[in-house]
């Protein structure tokens, strides 16, 4: 397991810059060692970028939800594609919320929230989920992780993940099936899967921690 999934690194951060293209805007971004992928942009996310770019239409408002936002790209092009949105930026690795908070701040970006997440109020709903998420912590955390912020999904919301084709996007894709979630395969590239999860109209999601996948 990888330990910036689920802890602050100890010690001064080891300081860097990249530039990347943001929502067809140059930006450079603050990152660090410690955080994932960050030393650059990371392949599946920058898949998952590509194909929203071309696919997902922004919402105009609402509560967006960037699950596991590292230093911030993902939620960084919500926030420039959907202003008047509400981006929430969630992390379990304080120096990632850092650095996302002082990315946002120095590309004037006061709509987005970088927040650990049981600093997210209980009652807050999604209009959209993206996410690269942490495929490395396990099948069975990742599904707890899941079972816990897709049910907070609107009724009309979506959930986009970008998932490596090698590391079990398709056994995923079938979980969440069996949750009750329609999912639709919008891309395979570039050895990612990018998969965008909807609600059926009763409603779906487990209780965390309940995994109905046979071994």
């Amino acid at each position: 397991m990888t330990q910036h999934y689920f802890n602050t690194p100890d010690g001064p951060a080891q300081a860097s810059t990249i530039s990347i293209e943001l929502a067809g805007r140059p930006v450079t971004l603050h990152t660090a060692d410690g955080v994932f992928s960050g030393r650059r942009l990371d392949q599946g996310t920058a898949v998952l970028l590509d194909v929203a770019d071309a696919q997902l239409p922004p919402p105009g408002a609402g509560n967006l939800l960037d699950l596991g936002c590292g230093y911030g790209p993902i939620a960084l092009w919500m926030a420039l594609q959907t202003p008047g949105a509400t981006v929430w930026a969630v992390d379990v690795n304080d120096r990632a919320l850092e650095l996302t908070a002082a990315n946002a701040a120095e590309l004037g970006l006061d709509n987005v929230r970088a927040s650990r997440p049981e600093d997210v109020p209980a009652d807050v709903r999604f209009d959209r989920i993206m996410s690269n998420p942490p495929i490395r912590v396990g099948k069975q955390a990742l599904h707890d992780i899941l079972a816990g912020w897709l049910p907070r999904l609107t009724r009309d919301g979506d959930a986009d993940l970008v998932v490596n084709r090698n590391l079990g996007a398709d056994s995923l894709a079938g979980w969440l099936s069996r949750q009750g979630y329609l999912v639709e395969k919008l891309a395979s590239r570039k050895g990612f899967r990018v998969l965008q999860v909807t609600a059926t109209a009763g409603g779906a999601g487990p209780a965390a921690g309940t995994d109905t996948e046979p071994s």
